[in-house]
Formats: structure tokens, sequence, C-alpha cells
């Protein structure tokens, strides 16, 4: 599996760059990754060794079954600085422990034949909607400054459990990284958590199988991981799906497991978390003018709203 290190990684040592890049896997686990080879063109790798950007390399791994993952990846605008791209539900970033190749990271090498195009930003696997990428190493740094300064105005679209009961809502709660559960997930901590505020607003109330829903529009302040999921579970609204933060904080480790109980889907009602990215403005890297893009609700969504049939739930975790 190759990876190429991105310019906002510059000098980390390598064992904390693939931790970031392994997200589920223990230090330990890294560790033995990093054991059995991490090559480049120089040789063998490191924990200690500091990246680059644009340093290669690959790791010696154990061969293991991928899960597929969609590839059908729209282009919303494209110019020398930029690659602005409409991600599917369902198709991770970057490679993970359980995804090499099927990565949108992977398709930019591949299908786009983009050698120097990389995501500027993070979504979730399960999250459809915009990611912008920098084609250049000076558009990757400056949409890299432009994103840890908020100059980037984000705007998502949530389908969550029930009605809430004002038109809108603040959640102004801070979060840390890590529960005894999930080490990857995040939780709500006045103590260690970090500021995190997110508005939202109701665009329409619904039921569907006589059960009450809502589309919000979401407007995150701050940018921190998983930040809306979690927000709408403070609320009381959780995201129609969330395996994570949803009706049972069991569901994503059996997912995981692929072992997630056919009632388990039926309470999900969806196969993936109800929220897709739908708009982002900031100013062009190379310009400095100001744009905007925009990405329609998937399909998906739109038959949930519309309470047309789905399609049947997976029967397995897988």
């Amino acid at each position: 599996m190759l990876y190429v290190v991105e310019p906002n990684y510059a000098g980390w040592r390598l064992e904390r760059y693939l931790r970031e890049k392994l997200r589920r896997a223990s230090r330990e686990r890294v560790l033995g990754i990093i054991q059995r080879g991490v090559f480049c063109d120089e040789g063998r790798l490191k924990p200690s060794t500091p990246v680059y950007p644009g340093l290669a390399f690959r790791l010696r791994r154990p061969a293991s079954e991928e899960p597929e993952t969609p590839t059908d990846v729209a282009v919303v605008f494209q110019d020398d600085w930029l690659l602005v791209l409409d991600k599917p539900a369902g198709l991770p970033i970057h490679p993970t422990a359980r995804y090499h190749k099927g990565t949108l990271v992977s398709l930019l090498r591949e299908r786009f034949e983009e050698r120097a195009a990389e995501p500027a930003h993070r979504l979730d696997r399960e999250t459809s909607g915009l990611v912008v990428c920098g084609r250049t190493t000076e558009s990757c740094r400056v949409l890299g400054r432009l994103f840890l300064s908020r100059d980037v105005h984000k705007e998502y679209l949530a389908v969550c459990e029930g009605h809430p009961r004002e038109d809108a809502f603040v959640v102004d709660a801070p979060i840390a990284e890590g529960t005894d559960l999930i080490r990857i997930a995040v939780r709500i901590d006045s103590v260690e958590g970090k500021e995190s505020r997110t508005r939202f607003e109701v665009v329409q109330r619904f039921t569907r199988d006589g059960a009450p829903f809502a589309l919000l529009r979401c407007y995150p302040e701050t940018g921190r991981q998983h930040q809306i999921r979690i927000h709408l579970r403070e609320a009381g609204h959780p995201l129609v799906g969330d395996k994570m933060y949803g009706p049972d904080p069991g569901y994503f480790d059996r997912f995981s497991k692929r072992c997630l109980e056919p009632e388990a889907w039926v309470r999900l009602r969806l196969p993936r978390h109800a929220l897709h990215a739908a708009r982002i403005s900031f100013a062009h890297p190379g310009t400095r003018v100001a744009m905007t893009f925009e990405a329609p609700l998937p399909e998906d969504l739109e038959d949930f709203i519309a309470g047309r049939p789905l399609p049947e739930p997976p029967t397995s975790g897988a």
C-alpha cells in the first residue's frame, strides 16, 4: 500500500503520521506494522524517521480482503490550483487499517491521474459531499492555512431523529477525543474538551413509517472531529443511521466486526449516517477571489425524506 505524505504533516515522526492515518489501530499495532517493514526509495524507515511532503513509502502487511467502495466521484470544479469533488457515501478519503486501495486518495492517483492533488480537509467515510483538493504544493499549503484559521465557511445537510422544537438552535459543547468504548470516537467533556459550537436550522419536519424526523442545515463554527454528529446527539436528535452516536453505542463495535444484527439495521434505518457536505465557501488559493461550491442532496437521503422504498439493509456489518 502506497502512502504519499501531505504538506501539513511535514516534520512529523513516521509513527505519529501512521497513527493519524490508521486511527483505529493502537500504538502497539502501528509499531508492529513499522517493524514488519516500511520502505521508500532510500530504504527502510524507522518509527522516529521524520516525514516530509512528497515522501512516498509502502507498508509490508499481510493481505486481507478489503470491502468494496464506490468509485463514482463527480467533479464539481477544476482548475490549475483546485479540484473540488462530490464524494459518495462509503468512500474513505485516506487509507486506513481496513481500506487500502478503495480510497479517494487512490482514485486521485489512478483515475484522475493527479500526482500532486491532496484533500485539504476530512470527511468521514459515510459522509457524502464536497471535498476540496489542492493540485499543487503551494495550493495545498494555502488551503491548509485557510482551514486551520477557520476562513472556510461550511454548510452540511443532516437528517436527524425527532422534531426539534425550535426552528433554529445552537449547541455549544466542548469536545474531547476518545471514549471508554471506542478509541476513535469523541465525547462531550467540560473539563478536557476543546471549544466546539454548531448552529442548526430546521429545513423540513417530516414523518416516515409513523416516526418523526427533520432535515437540518448545519453550520459548524469550529472544526472538531465528529462535531455535528455528537452535537446532534447532545441536542437529543441524533443522525439517522449513526452507528457511533446513535441508538446504541455498541453498534459501531459490532459493525466493525461485521456482526451487526438485523434488528440494529432496522433501528438505524439507513446503511450510513445521514450527513452531507452541501456547501463550502473560501478564497481561491491563487487569485484570492471568493468562491462557493454546492453539492445536491444524494439520492438515498432524498428517498428517505420522500418516503420512497429503501434498499434492503446489509445482512452483516460489512
